[in-house]
């Protein structure tokens, strides 16, 4: 059924008009697996989203169902690209150069589940390497905190409530593994990864069932050795607890796009 696959205006800029009418006219491969959850779709039986991952030098179309991912753009490395064809999982992200010192300081992200008022919460805790200071500033000192704040980050001093949603922007999973977390784009355009993974994140299985329950993430962030890369979670709550009675806590909820 035609109408059951979506291709959105921004798949459709890349890959052409004719490409696009003619997966739209059924030329699709019906049958594949999702490029979000891995778990079988049917294009002629449920409603299906193509995918455009961009890398540098390629391209990859896929198909995801339309209840865990829109029609939509993902821009990542060449390098992520093929990563995410071999199944490769790794831990580390980038800053975006944008907002990161000239040294391209790292920013470590762990990923838990985090209890508030009596409900398991998928979180993911961001902390750098290093300071991070304002874009153009010689001085030393660490402006991570103040920059996130300017984004609409909430400074916390407790973990008693979810904090609010941040607008326009969303954590991306996609072939069950964690991509990037998108920001707006400017003027309206669309989102672009505030921070991506060199390599897509495994999360565990408990982490994406309260995560496709509740449609959020939460997203703390402290400065430069405020947490700790913790083994457990009971261990990073109570780091998350302690930075926020040190006022050097940070959080946002974001909606989840893909599962």
């Amino acid at each position: 059924m035609p109408r059951m696959l979506d291709v959105s205006d921004q798949v459709r800029a890349e890959i052409g008009d004719e490409e696009a009418d003619r997966l739209l006219a059924g030329e699709n491969p019906g049958s594949y697996d999702c490029t979000s959850c891995r778990t079988p779709g049917d294009s002629e039986q449920e409603r299906t989203s193509t995918v455009l991952f961009i890398g540098e030098e390629t391209a990859v179309l896929a198909f995801a169902h339309a209840t865990c991912l829109p029609s939509q753009v993902v821009q990542v490395t060449e390098e992520q690209l093929q990563g995410a064809v071999r199944s490769i999982s790794g831990n580390t992200v980038d800053m975006d150069p944008a907002q990161a010192v000239p040294e391209q300081a790292v920013l470590g992200v762990t990923s838990g589940l985090v209890l508030i008022a009596g409900e398991l919460h998928p979180a993911l805790v961001v902390e750098p390497t290093g300071p991070i200071v304002r874009p153009g500033t010689t001085e030393a000192g660490d402006d991570f905190l103040p920059l996130l704040i300017e984004q609409g980050f909430m400074p916390l001093s407790e973990l008693a409530e979810v904090p609010p949603v941040l607008h326009g922007w969303s954590v991306l999973l996609a072939m069950g593994q964690l991509h990037a977390v998108l920001q707006p784009g400017s003027n309206g355009g669309q989102p672009v990864a505030w921070w991506q993974a060199h390599q897509p994140l495994q999360v565990t299985e408990g982490w994406r069932t309260a995560a496709n329950k509740l449609q959020q993430v939460l997203l703390f962030a402290a400065p430069v050795g405020s947490i700790g890369r913790q083994p457990r979670e009971d261990l990073l709550r109570d780091a998350l607890d302690k930075a926020a009675a040190n006022g050097k806590l940070v959080g946002v909820a974001m909606p989840l796009a893909g599962t």
